[in-house]
């Protein structure tokens, strides 16, 4: 008897949790990697994060931070709806030269915890103007 209702309660718990997962925020990414290939020397570049929230509650992304303080990132303070979409921008300096490969960490309330966006290029040095 006690190992029927043990069953039983295990049961329960995994149709609740499916049941919870499935009406949570959701991020769905148009990309989450980016390559920009050959960029200026002191041209700085932004980079376009487009997504969809397709889960069942609002999708609150509570920060976004840039791996480096050469990274500034842009997100949305306002929830995000059900099937409504937002954008996370970053945008890198190009300050150095050479290749680069950068991230975003984005919290939220998604069912998938926390998401990283990446993005890469190389820095070539500036062309001088001529006269």
């Amino acid at each position: 008897m006690k190992t029927q209702n043990l069953f039983f309660t295990l049961i329960a718990l995994c149709v609740a949790t499916v049941v919870v997962a499935g009406t949570m925020a959701s991020f769905k990414w148009t990309e989450t990697d980016h390559d920009f290939g050959k960029i200026a020397q002191n041209k700085p570049v932004t980079v376009q994060f487009n997504f969809t929230n397709t889960g069942g509650e609002p999708l609150i992304v509570s920060k976004a931070t840039g791996s480096c303080g050469c990274t500034g990132v842009e997100y949305p303070k306002e929830p995000i709806m059900p099937n409504q979409s937002g954008i996370i921008k970053a945008t890198y300096n190009a300050a150095a030269i050479g290749p680069f490969t950068k991230s975003v960490t984005v919290e939220s309330n998604a069912a998938e915890g926390l998401t990283m966006l990446r993005f890469q290029g190389e820095v070539t040095k500036a062309d001088k103007p001529t006269k």
